[in-house]
């Protein structure tokens, strides 16, 4: 079945369609060649952008923390029912019918001492971390979760807007404990 003509015209087309792929890639790249080369005027020049999209990084000095109200004043206005929206992002973890879940019970937790649910295992950046739960706290830990606790085994990502972090909080706080 495989003689010696079999073999030598598989051998051709194999090399031929190598051929046809290296001549392919070739001509691909002279023609949409973007690196520095000899189009740009030779090694070390600087290359110039066709147009510029203006961001507003360059005026500087503005921190975003400061354009915006502060926590306390968004927190007096905040509407628990836009909070029980936002909670959706947090039902995959966390239930608030006193059962804990991947994460712990959330009912009664503004004010209630970080890292206390009983039968739940923490880790040890949480038990570490101390303190209390309250606004500002929780505020602060749904902004970066593990900025704030380094080591916490909570994987979300936080919340980026602080509309966002007021309702929640305040739909927390109307659970109660």
């Amino acid at each position: 079945m495989f003689d010696t003509m079999t073999v030598t015209k598989v051998g051709g087309a194999l090399c031929g369609s190598l051929l046809i792929l290296l001549l392919g890639n070739f001509a691909a790249e002279a023609l949409y060649h973007t690196g520095a080369g000899e189009h740009a005027g030779g090694e070390g020049e600087e290359l110039h952008q066709a147009y510029v999209i203006d961001t507003g990084a360059a005026e500087g000095g503005s921190d975003s923390a400061e354009a915006g109200p502060d926590f306390a004043t968004v927190f007096a206005s905040a509407d628990a029912a836009a909070g029980e929206k936002v909670f959706g992002k947090c039902r995959a973890c966390h239930k608030i019918d006193g059962s804990n879940a991947t994460g712990p019970h959330l009912d009664g937790v503004v004010g209630r001492p970080v890292a206390s649910v009983d039968g739940f295992s923490y880790s040890g950046g949480m038990q570490a971390h101390g303190g209390d739960w309250t606004p500002e706290a929780l505020e602060a830990f749904l902004t970066n979760p593990k900025g704030v606790v380094s080591g916490t085994k909570m994987a979300f990502a936080g919340l980026p807007k602080i509309e966002d972090r007021a309702n929640i909080i305040k739909y927390l706080e109307s659970l109660g404990g």
